[in-house]
């Protein structure tokens, strides 16, 4: 058995890059050194710095870091990690430099992620749709996201990229298409023949690292001419996880180690095995993959190692063991035995948007279950929600005997209703009794928190159980209406939100009861519907009119003096007034003319014109702006009478007063001429 190592394997240029400035600071010793984040994802690799006194914080933590330094005059420096961190956090960091003389920021960030960051910043906007193909809880992925600007959306894979090309709301938008830099090259070439058969001129970035490219191609051809293949680099590591699927897909035995310290299951799997090859992720360092190499070409010392074996799993068994590692896909566990524990994150959390960081922590002691154990692969497959879920249900049927309003998220919507996630079992509430309205959404429940009961359990099928969040909802709602039932009096005023409408009214939600406000006390006008008055979702000022407690009926009054036409008419107008009057309406004895906005008045066929005429169309037409008097005004009946007869006979009067007028005048001044030549007599 012989080992042979890939040229491409371990630390590309970025990495390379960042392990060398941060072990340079470390080495001269002037000053203080945090990492925000994992430098790279080493495990071993982070460890080690840690152990020289590089510290792991959170954004956070940063400002005490700073704050520290600045007390004890010592200087600080906060490194960001190669994978990079998202706008917000950077931003941050850059304004406690500027607040704090000793602290400083060492950007590490990947020159080819930074690259990603530019074309973010300057190719999306709100016309714009960014999709990058990358792993959605990676941090290189956050960073890349947090400097896009309008709509954002993170794929895996091809197929996942064709869901979201169905959207229609994506494809009014100009496409914008890159990827994370460790992405496979063989999904990245899917995903732009998918793109450029609906888009004819998409913007494309090829942003996969070059290093990446090689190393996969790399990879992929050693795994076609090998018996095994030996993955090295940390569980968290994208790069690492794309080189080992890889290499799986073409190599049946392909094993994915993190140290020497994993080769005695490693060396078993490739017991017999001729041509093994050895690569790794671009995290990992050159003096582990030195170790690795050694140790599988060192038979002796693994036949020792193997005599030591560790204890066996059983499919099945209940064990305990200590958290190693974290991804955003697994946990792996130290199970004190030659293989290691994997936990997947369907078997982790029933909850899609949980992060496996938020739940589990490196040294956390977990009891799991045993689901399958493979020596071939050195992996055991385990379950962290069946434990729980054993634990749990005791409970759950506790709950259920004694009737009580449970709480829990919603952590997916499947065909016929919604799962809820309650002490770790999953409690399914039918579509009709969610709450959501027939042929509703329900994804939108999807993360909220809801109040419950369960209605249902089965004593045959352990964990199922099924759950009501309507009675909930109906039973508080109940409450709240007898509660404000029992304060309601006619004459009360309220603020109230027009809930929907018919031909004959608007109903209005008083903040828990519905009243009706009738079309005839919505307007003094007459109207066709409550559409020409109010809208759905519209908040209006009403009263109660009328209550019936026994039918729980509530009639509203909307209308007021001061919205009243003939009020506002009377405010502004009297008797004897002259106004200009539309003609709206003509009947036999006469016009009808509009005075006010709502208010009409008539025109008696006797008082439109000095002549007699035989009906009002012979002197007036519909539309027509007239002049008129307001001849009287009955206020009981709400009824005017118009007249444009009186202004006429007005104007004839004057212009009658002032011919006689001009004729006296006249005659006053012939008789001023001739008075000197009248004779008086004596």
């Amino acid at each position: 058995m012989r080992a042979q190592i890939a040229e491409n394997a371990g630390f590309c240029f970025g990495v390379k890059r960042a392990t060398d400035a941060v072990e340079e600071l470390l080495a001269a010793g002037q000053a203080r050194v945090a990492i925000l984040g994992h430098l790279i994802h080493n495990r071993v690799y982070n460890e080690g710095l840690e152990a020289r006194g590089a510290r792991h914080i959170s954004i956070d933590e940063a400002e005490t870091f700073a704050a520290q330094g600045e007390r004890d005059g010592c200087p600080t420096v906060v490194v960001i990690r190669t994978h990079g961190i998202p706008r917000g956090e950077e931003e941050a960091l850059r304004a406690l430099a500027a607040r704090y003389p000793h602290f400083s920021v060492l950007d590490m960030t990947c020159p080819f992620v930074k690259k990603i960051h530019r074309i973010a910043d300057e190719n999306s906007g709100e016309d714009t749709v960014f999709l990058l193909l990358g792993s959605r809880n990676h941090p290189e992925v956050e960073g890349i996201v947090s400097h896009v600007q309008g709509d954002c959306y993170v794929f895996s894979s091809a197929a996942e990229l064709d869901e979201l090309l169905q959207d229609k709301k994506i494809n009014q938008k100009i496409p914008i298409f890159a990827a994370q830099t460790t992405q496979s090259l063989e999904e990245w070439k899917k995903s732009q023949k998918n793109i450029e058969k609906l888009y004819t001129n998409p913007k494309k970035f090829d942003t996969i690292c070059k290093v990446t490219e090689k190393r996969q191609t790399e990879a992929a051809a050693l795994a076609r001419t090998s018996d095994a293949v030996i993955v090295i680099g940390g569980h968290e590591s994208s790069n690492t996880r794309k080189l080992y699927e890889l290499c799986a897909a073409v190599c049946p035995t392909t094993l994915w180690v993190e140290s020497a310290a994993d080769i005695p299951s490693a060396y078993e799997a490739c017991r017999g095995k001729q041509r093994i090859s050895i690569t790794a992720g671009a995290s990992t360092p050159g003096d582990i993959i030195k170790e690795v190499f050694e140790a599988m070409n060192n038979e002796i010392s693994f036949e020792e190692m193997l005599e030591d074996s560790l204890k066996t799993l059983h499919t099945g068994e209940t064990v305990r063991g200590i958290v190693t590692a974290i991804t955003s896909n697994d946990v792996y566990v130290d199970l004190g035995a030659k293989v290691t524990g994997v936990i997947a994150r369907d078997q982790a959390t029933d909850d899609d948007n949980a992060k496996l960081s938020d739940l589990f922590h490196v040294g956390d002691e977990v009891e799991v279950f045993v689901v399958r154990v493979s020596d071939r692969d050195g992996m055991a497959t385990l379950s962290k929600k069946r434990i729980d879920a054993d634990k749990n249900w005791a409970g759950v049927v506790a709950s259920k005997e004694n009737g009580e309003i449970l709480e829990g998220k919603v952590i997916k919507a499947i065909k016929g209703g919604v799962i809820i996630l309650y002490c770790g079992a999953q409690v399914f509430v039918p579509a009709s009794h969610t709450g959501v309205p027939k042929d509703g959404d329900l994804s939108t429940l999807v993360g909220t928190t809801q109040r419950f009961k369960l209605i249902e359990i089965d004593p045959q099928r352990k964990n199922s159980a099924k759950g009501s969040i309507r009675v909930v909802l109906t039973a508080e709602r109940k409450a709240r209406e007898e509660a404000l039932w029992s304060t309601l009096e006619v004459g009360q005023h309220f603020t109230g939100t027009v809930k929907n409408m018919t031909s004959y009214g608007a109903f209005v939600d008083l903040g828990g009861v519905d009243g009706m406000v009738h079309n005839t006390e919505l307007s003094w006008k007459r109207i066709k519907s409550p559409a020409d008055v109010v809208s759905v979702g519209q908040e209006i000022e009403v009263y109660i009119k009328e209550l019936d407690r026994e039918a729980k009926r509530i009639s509203l009054g909307y209308k007021t003096e001061e919205m009243d036409p003939w009020y506002q008419f009377r405010k502004n107008y009297n008797e004897g007034d002259e106004v200009d009057a539309k003609i709206v309406n003509m009947m036999p004895f006469g016009a009808f003319a509009e005075v006010f906005d709502g208010v009409d008045g008539l025109i008696h066929i006797s008082q439109i014109s000095l002549d007699k005429i035989a009906k009002p169309e012979d002197v007036l037409s519909v539309g027509e702006t007239v002049h008129v008097k307001i001849t009287e005004v009955d206020d009981e009946k709400r009824k005017l009478s118009l007249s444009i007869k009186a202004l006429l006979l007005a104007e004839k009067r004057k212009e009658e007063d002032e011919a006689a007028a001009a004729e006296a005048a006249e005659q006053a001044a012939i008789d001023a001429e001739m008075a000197p030549y009248i004779v008086k007599s004596i």
